[in-house]
């Protein structure tokens, strides 16, 4: 059992049998009234994003999630199979529960969020920052670096991430999972 003051971004909640991971979360409180808390919450199994508000101090249902490190292997017609690093166990889940898919490699480890309840799979999180190899990209113009201009590349994914000029192909790049976004050449 835990109280709102316990809410915090990346909580996953049980509300009405469903689960909902909190995205962002504030308080509101006014001179005479009791304060509020609300949340924004997105459905872990549907996607759906909702907003709750409840009154502080109120009692809230967190579930417990393990993280565990598991190896991506391959991907079929029926999902992504991944491998825990410590039991050997293989796992398949469906394109909907992965991260950002179109960053995975093979051999790639990521972090699956384990239902503590139920021990099934709730979710793949790929790490924060990658390091992809540029696959194509047209050549850069010598010397047009003074505006912030970005030409697409292919990395070795078959993702498309926008980047600088001067970065070519065959050469290595840092990228944000989570946005796409071109983060730095790598040496």
């Amino acid at each position: 059992m835990a109280t709102t003051a316990d809410v915090r971004t990346g909580l996953i909640l049980k509300i009405d049998g469903n689960l909902y991971t909190v995205i962002e979360f504030g308080q509101n409180k006014t001179a005479r009234a009791a304060a509020k808390v609300w949340a924004k919450m997105k459905g872990v199994d549907t996607g759906k994003t909702i907003e709750v508000t409840w009154n502080s101090g109120e009692t809230i249902y967190p579930v417990r999630v393990e993280k565990k490190p598991f190896q991506f292997l391959y991907k079929d017609d029926t999902g992504y199979s991944f491998m825990d690093n410590e039991t050997f166990e293989q796992i398949t889940v469906p394109e909907s529960m992965v991260d950002s898919p179109k960053f995975l490699k093979e051999g790639q480890e990521v972090s699956v969020l384990i239902n503590g309840e139920t021990e099934l799979p709730m979710g793949v999180e790929l790490p924060d920052k990658i390091v992809l190899l540029v696959t194509y990209s047209e050549p850069g113009m010598k010397g047009d670096t003074a505006t912030r201009t970005l030409k697409p590349a292919t990395v070795e994914t078959g993702a498309t991430v926008n980047v600088p000029l001067f970065v070519n192909e065959g050469e290595l790049i840092r990228i944000n999972t989570k946005t796409g976004d071109y983060l730095e050449r790598v040496k």
